[in-house]
């Protein structure tokens, strides 16, 4: 019995990859006031909050109402603050 060989397809030629370009520029940081401190205060409870929000109570080092911390006025902090504003109260420190 005769085999017959069939047409095999071509082998797919590999691509290009572009390399990749220069990254942009990474926009400025908004740096805080040199000194700048804050005061958060927690005056809620993070029982039945969402789960995202108990972790931000925990990374502003706060755990217990009424409990207060000073930290440094950056970009971070007060939106983190905001994140939870209803559970802590701010001020100037």
């Amino acid at each position: 019995m005769a085999t017959t060989k069939t047409a095999s397809a071509p082998k797919a030629e590999k691509k290009a990859v572009p390399k990749a370009t220069a990254a942009k520029p990474a926009a400025p940081k908004k740096e805080a006031k040199s000194g700048a401190k804050i005061k958060v205060t927690q005056t809620g409870s993070p029982i039945g909050r969402r789960f995202d929000q108990q972790a931000t109570l925990i990374g502003l080092g706060l755990n217990k109402t009424n409990r207060s911390r000073v930290l440094e006025d950056t970009p971070a902090v007060r939106g983190m603050i905001a994140k939870i504003a209803h559970l802590v109260r701010a001020e100037k420190a």
